[in-house]
């Protein structure tokens, strides 16, 4: 069973060498890099010579270059503010033992976010569980921009641990992602078809707000959970409302 790590990046020169120094189990590292203007490349070396630089045409296009730079029979993918707990990492090396006839195409893992200094526990954020080691021969990628994830075509199971996700610095660096985000999500939406009515800019985003901080309990994670639903709330406006301006310049 042969793993490869892949973490493709972007200017991260704060979080590059914590990630690979978690990777130490993984048979190689492989990165991808957009045209960091950072120390990203010079720090990633020291943990791996396979990096690659490819122009940013999308995150689904990103992962889909980044697999296809891997030579492990199973890609375990990473962000670049993520790392593995020794938990994670001993059922990972388990599954060494196990006969691959046994083995899923698929293994979903908890994530664990730390925001604003709280690790959040409730909000919709946790478990968080996401498809993250996957055999590369089965897998595929698909879902709405900018959150295309892996698939697989066969069994999934879950995998005992967890990744620790260090999040958004503060709030400024939590609005710049969350304008870059909504951008892609509006265009993609708009030229699949959607349409926005005046009424979706009030009902939806305050569906969001109820839905994060009532129904999954945001109240629970403090001030950090009225942040996080209020900037949930917000991101669904912002999204929608961008949507609508492509309606209107049309």
């Amino acid at each position: 069973m042969k793993i490869s790590a892949k973490i493709n990046v972007y200017n991260e020169e704060d979080n590059i060498a914590a990630v690979c120094e978690s990777l130490d189990f993984v048979d190689e590292i492989v990165i991808v890099d957009s045209d960091s203007t950072d120390r990203t490349v010079e720090i990633a070396r020291r943990y791996t010579d396979k990096i690659f630089q490819h122009p940013f045409r999308g995150y689904k296009d990103k992962h889909e270059f980044s697999d296809s730079k891997t030579t492990g029979d199973w890609i375990l993918w990473m962000d670049a503010d993520e790392v593995v707990t020794p938990e994670l990492k001993a059922s990972i090396q388990a599954l060494r033992e196990r006969d691959p006839a046994t083995l899923p195409d698929g293994f979903r893992i908890a994530r664990r976010t730390q925001y604003l200094g709280r690790w959040i526990a409730h909000s919709g954020w946790y478990p968080d569980y996401q498809m993250r080691l996957y055999r590369k021969a089965a897998s595929y990628w698909d879902g709405v921009s900018p959150h295309e994830v892996a698939h697989v075509r066969g069994r999934i199971e879950i995998l005992p641990g967890e990744l620790l996700h260090y999040t958004k610095r503060n709030l400024s660096d939590h609005q710049l992602v969350m304008d870059r985000y909504t951008t892609l999500a509006a265009e993609y939406l708009y030229k699949h078809g959607k349409r926005v009515r005046a009424i979706d800019l009030l009902v939806v985003p305050l569906a969001a707000f109820v839905r994060t901080y009532l129904l999954k309990q945001g109240f629970r994670d403090g001030v950090q959970g009225l942040i996080i639903a209020m900037q949930t709330a917000y991101s669904v406006f912002l999204k929608f409302a961008k949507v609508w301006e492509h309606q209107i310049e049309k």
